[in-house]
């Protein structure tokens, strides 16, 4: 594929029906701004910078592709240039062997750079195929000749910063943790960003780690044990136990430090944020703003544990459940919907508290939703307790002391919950705006 900064023809059209294309419902205003190609054999493996102005803010998209003289089984081109056709690259079973070889060797290419896991193996990829159903990265898991299977997550959005999904995943696993898959190594690069001093902004490209085939995660085990009104409690136990665990490595690995007034004025500036916004999309949580902003004000006051390195979108479905493992955690690029120089910032380790407790509350609600058992909302309270026990226990912080705070952060939490609902699946919208209400007249007869 040549690297001429013109965009091909064919490319808006095919980046406008991606899943991970977020300027859904505009047409394309596409730029070029950087790139690489390597050669494979009869293959040229190209990745492009592309540039979107099309909406609100320009998004810059990772748009790998490749082009060969004979046509793929089975895999539809995105076009033709020079009589070879062009694919997308994740499809073509050329592309992930090229990224691993490049981690494992540390090795660059044009403006990317691969670094190896330190104690990573060799590995040579039998097969590849593309994970369905994501959206916002592509996933390519690699069937491999010996070991475990690798799963090479391609960052689709890039941004300059570290991804935290990278750092702190890498350095949880070289830590010694099996709370997280062991990582395989990383790929960063450079691109032009005449916003920067400089005007050179460096991310991450893409991220391989051992694939866990064949398992389940905690969201379908807990809505199972929900609907059947199973008791769940040594389970959530366990599971506060291993947040505790992954909460003290992170504290190991990178640095902490005290939680300034500073810090407690940009974190409930955040939070109001989110109420306006909240109250925009669902007008019947108006009555509840009084209650909600005496919640806020309540956290402003009360004491603050010091700031560190967290998971960041912490529910149950960023766990995975292992026979003869146990529970093990993904996904630590934190919530979607924040700027990822603030996903990479020291945090509360309450937020994720918070984001657990209201992943049972959700398992309950949806049961409830879809007419199943009544026992549903006990089961919820006992799963949020035994779950807050087990992190107690472990920590040695009790949790419940921050009473003020935790329920600031369930409060936010609902309202992000709420904006999604609203916006996507309305039916559920009263899972979150029941959590709000219930909360907020919580806090406020406490504080009377």
């Amino acid at each position: 594929m040549s690297l001429d900064p013109a965009v091909p023809d064919h490319l808006p059209e095919w980046l406008a029906a991606q899943r991970w294309y977020a300027g859904k419902g505009s047409t394309p205003a596409l730029e070029r701004i950087g790139g690489w190609s390597v050669q494979v054999d009869d293959v040229t493996l190209s990745t492009h910078y592309i540039l979107d102005r099309s909406g609100s803010r320009a998004v810059l998209y990772q748009v790998p592709l490749s082009e060969r003289a004979i046509p793929l089984v089975g895999v539809e081109p995105i076009g033709a240039v020079n009589s070879r056709l062009v694919y997308d690259a994740t499809q073509d079973q050329a592309y992930a062997p090229m990224l691993l070889n490049l981690m494992l060797d540390d090795a660059s290419v044009g403006s990317a750079t691969g670094h190896r896991q330190p104690g990573t193996a060799a590995i040579r990829v039998v097969e590849s195929s593309v994970l369905r159903g994501e959206q916002s990265n592509t996933s390519i898991i690699c069937r491999v000749a010996d070991g475990n299977p690798v799963i090479i997550k391609v960052f689709r959005a890039l941004h300059h910063g570290e991804n935290p999904d990278v750092t702190l995943q890498s350095a949880i696993a070289a830590a010694g943790s099996s709370l997280v898959p062991q990582s395989v190594g990383s790929i960063t690069g450079e691109w032009s960003d005449t916003g920067r001093a400089d005007g050179v902004a460096v991310g991450h490209l893409a991220f391989a780690q051992e694939f866990l085939p064949g398992v389940e995660d905690a969201w379908r085990v807990a809505l199972h044990a929900a609907e059947t009104n199973d008791d769940f409690t040594a389970e959530a136990r366990s599971l506060g136990a291993a947040t505790a665990d992954v909460h003290a490595t992170l504290a190991e690995v990178f640095p902490t430090r005290e939680t300034t007034a500073a810090d407690v004025d940009a974190i409930l500036a955040s939070m109001r944020a989110r109420l306006d916004m909240a109250l925009l999309e669902v007008p019947s949580l108006q009555s509840r703003r009084p209650a909600i902003e005496a919640v806020f004000e309540a956290a402003r006051t009360a004491p603050w544990p010091p700031l560190q390195r967290i998971h960041g979108d912490y529910h149950l479905g960023q766990v995975l459940t292992v026979p003869g493992r146990g529970w093990v955690l993904l996904d630590f690029e934190g919530e979607p919907l924040r700027p990822m120089d603030e996903r990479s910032q020291p945090d509360i380790t309450l937020r994720d508290v918070a984001g657990m407790l209201r992943s049972f509350d959700y398992a309950a609600g949806s049961v409830a939703l879809a007419g199943g058992a009544d026992t549903a909302a006990g089961w919820a309270t006992a799963a949020r307790h035994a779950f807050v026990d087990g992190y107690i226990e472990r920590s040695g912080v009790d949790v419940r002391e921050h009473r003020a705070l935790l329920d600031a952060f369930e409060i936010d939490k609902a309202l992000y919950e709420a904006v999604y609902e609203a916006l996507n699946r309305p039916g559920w919208l009263e899972i979150p705006a029941t959590a709000i209400r219930r909360l907020s007249e919580r806090s406020g007869a406490r504080s009377r």
